[in-house]
């Protein structure tokens, strides 16, 4: 057994006010909801709370906190003494105003937005801002609130940091790598071969949104004595381009970027490291990997002597640990492999003795193991039919390795820790639910953001052994008492073959089981995308409510390859999406009509991006459903970049019967139930594309079916008015085809 923190009284009572609020006893509870109640921009309902988010540590005693006024769209950092909460501005906001007023060209308006913007890129202590103002650096001095021009050059300065001593900033310019010396001002190209088909530190679309990380851009790393750059070089001539047209200005201007289609080529990649002072970059030699491999992480060791990165062939088949410094020829420390993709195992975390901890899957299940530099293996040092999915370091002096993972339950999280030999596994967090960490430099503290599917998201201070130190915010939602809720049930149901799925149902609030009632199954189902979680659900939760209000139950139930249960329950889904992911969705359905409530002639599904493609999988390749909502929908896995295709089907040259088998598209004739296409006009991931392929086999076919396009609207719908239209939309649908 695994000993656990004992929740506090206070902790208690707050859980079950929280439970009771949702429970439909009180005659203030009878309100229904209404979409205005969840979406308008003018009248919403606050279902989320106001707890405090973006929680960073400072030091061992005090974190930053972004208090963000939500309706003013500004930000003020303020520092908090973490075991008291006492809270002051990080600085005075009103200074630094006052400070950006006074520099050449800046207007008041403008001082103001950059002085209360949403997020600032500090220094490692804090106590300096860099600062964009009209395509030049500033570096603001807190202490002092001096504001010191860096850079006096023609041209955007994109992806600004600072080096870690503080010396010198680097940004690019023009699709180069530059730095600027704090002291002189001196601005010196490192690489100068840039283009729009070169990139020099500067990650292009496919990039970040598959391998670093949607909205991260940045391809380059500074080393820890600040004296070289590694950096990445991509070159885009021979990706295809693809074109976005937003049609609503009078003339528009199409917006043309790289995007590799499964099967294109990628873009070529090459790892540099430079000097910070200026230089000629020496480019590793990754010529044993030839032209098709991706570099999917860089960081350094912490001496600075070696670039440690990640090397993968193209279908992610295999993945390499590798090392690199000086003149020595390039190191294979660990390689993985799979039966079908290696998954990202992130970056190695080094411990004070030259040794690092590891994350890999290789068990089917992600563990951490213990390594020595030259990649001999020390240990494992978590093990189990569950997830040690988080590392977040170690106390060295007490040797204990802080983590979270899924040990008590797939569809929750909490937070661990055991000693580096494997030895003493602790679970800190009491309560069931969702926990997230962010532990304090010396690990004596972290703050934990929890919730769980009856209770909004709570914040709390803890010490290291998992006891309760404070609580930050207990954020009471009082709206909650005013509906009539329903509560959700959290259910595991059996596949035909016995795998365990998770599910959960809501059921309407005055659920009668002698009736029959429409099901509305919501959905994702891609790999290892829970849906199902034991988490707050927020807004859109609220959603569902309303669904359950009007005489719907909502049903959503984890298929195995999203279930979360280790990457050895997503294996079953490579080369042929869509097919096990049905056959379990069916299962699931076919137990709850087996609970004598269901109307098997009103099952609806529903599903956005990954969840649109299996919505339109599903009506094009099951007689199960009386309607379906596809948005954003893949429609055809040629369409989708190589980088996340390719890791689960492989190039089309090497499945191409796979390809056309698992694609709504070529299978348009065969479409039952009534079908409503949703798609972001300007979407930049899943293509609009997609949507009107599928629509022009649909009309061939004689297949009737609705659609809706949102221009301006990239992958996900995100303007109030617009958010509110669509789920109008979705409603209306649903009433007519569920509740016929």
């Amino acid at each position: 057994m695994i000993p656990t923190a004992r929740p506090t009284l206070r902790a208690l009572v707050v859980a079950i006010a929280a439970l009771a609020s949702l429970l439909p006893t009180a005659a203030a509870q009878q309100r229904t909801l209404t979409l205005d109640d969840i979406y308008d921009p003018d009248k919403k309902v606050d279902f989320e709370g106001n707890f405090p988010r973006g929680l960073a540590w400072i030091d061992d005693a005090h974190y930053l906190w972004p208090k963000t006024d939500a309706q003013a769209r500004t930000t003020e950092m303020l520092t908090v003494e973490a075991l008291t909460g006492k809270a002051e501005p990080l600085f005075d906001v009103a200074r630094v105003e006052a400070t950006l007023g006074t520099l050449e060209g800046v207007t008041p308006d403008e001082a103001k937005r950059i002085a209360r913007q949403r997020s600032f890129t500090f220094n490692g202590k804090r106590t300096a801002i860099l600062f964009t103002i009209r395509d030049d650096l500033y570096l603001y001095d807190l202490p002092t609130h001096r504001a010191a021009r860096l850079t006096h050059s023609p041209g955007q300065k994109e992806e600004a940091s600072l080096s870690p001593d503080d010396s010198r900033a680097a940004f690019v310019r023009g699709n180069n790598l530059y730095v600027v010396d704090v002291a002189t001002k001196r601005e010196r190209a490192l690489t100068s071969d840039g283009s729009p088909d070169v990139l020099n530190g500067k990650l292009d679309w496919v990039y970040q949104e598959e391998i670093y990380g949607r909205g991260t851009f940045r391809a380059y790393w500074w080393s820890p004595d600040s004296r070289r750059i590694a950096f990445l070089q991509l070159g885009e001539k021979a990706v295809p381009r693809y074109s976005i047209v937003d049609d609503i200005p009078y003339h528009p201007e199409p917006e043309v970027y790289p995007y590799p289609k499964a099967g294109d080529p990628n873009p070529a990649v090459r790892l540099g490291v430079v000097p910070s002072t200026g230089g000629a970059p020496r480019w590793i030699d990754t010529s044993r990997y030839g032209r098709e491999h991706l570099i999917c992480d860089v960081s350094w060791t912490p001496d600075s002597r070696h670039v440690v990165f990640q090397v993968q062939d193209r279908e992610q088949t295999w993945l390499d640990l590798d090392f690199a410094g000086g003149d020595e020829p390039l190191r294979t420390v660990i390689k993985e492999t799979s039966k079908a993709w290696v998954d990202d195992p992130g970056s190695p975390r080094w411990l004070k003795d030259g040794t690092f901890l590891w994350s890999s899957d290789r068990t089917g299940f992600r563990h951490i193991y213990h390594y020595r530099a030259d990649g001999t293996l020390i240990r494992q040092v978590t093990d189990g039919k569950w997830e040690a999915r988080t590392v977040h370091g170690v106390d060295e002096s007490a040797g204990w390795v802080y983590f979270s993972g899924t040990e008590r339950s797939p569809i929750g999280g909490d937070v661990y820790r055991v000693h580096l030999d494997g030895r003493g596994l602790q679970r800190l967090s009491a309560a069931g639910g969702t926990h997230n960490a962010s532990f304090n430099p010396s690990f004596s503290h972290y703050i934990d953001t929890w919730s769980d599917a009856t209770t909004p998201t709570q914040v709390r201070l803890h010490r290291a052994d998992g006891t309760e130190a404070r609580m930050i915010d207990d954020n009471p939602v009082k709206a909650l008492a005013d509906y009539r809720l329903s509560k959700p049930e959290l259910l595991q149901v059996k596949a035909r073959d016995g795998f365990v799925m998770e599910a959960l149902l809501l059921k309407p609030p005055d659920f009668d089981p002698a009736k029959k009632y429409p099901v509305y199954q919501q959905t994702y189902a891609g790999p290892h995308a829970q849906s199902v979680r034991d988490a707050w659900g927020g807004t859109n939760s609220m959603y569902n409510q309303l669904l359950a209000q009007k005489g719907i139950v909502v049903w959503i139930c984890d298929n195995r390859t999203a279930s979360g249960k280790g990457v050895e329950s997503t294996w079953p889904a490579y080369l042929r999406l869509g097919e096990t992911e049905l056959q379990d969705i069916e299962d699931g359905l076919a137990w709850l009509e087996s609970q004598g409530f269901v109307d098997t002639s009103r099952i609806g599904i529903n599903g956005w991006s990954y969840g649109g493609f299996m919505v339109s999988y599903a009506l094009t390749h099951s007689r199960t459903f009386a309607m379906g909502i596809a948005g954003g929908t893949v429609s055809d896995w040629r369409n989708y970049d190589t980088i996340y295709t390719e890791r689960y089907m492989r190039t089309p040259e090497h499945n191409p019967e796979g390809y056309r088998r698992t694609s709504p598209r070529w299978s348009a004739k065969d479409l039952h139930g009534e079908l409503l296409l949703m798609h972001g006009a300007i979407d930049d991931n899943v293509h609009p594309q997609n949507t009107m392929q599928l629509a022009h086999e649909l009309q061939k076919a004689a297949k009737p079916f609705r659609m809706m396009l949102y221009p301006k609207s990239r992958h996900g719908v995100s303007e109030p008015a617009l958010v509110k239209h669509l789920r109008a939309t979705m409603l209306e649908f649903t009433e007519r085809t569920l509740l016929r």
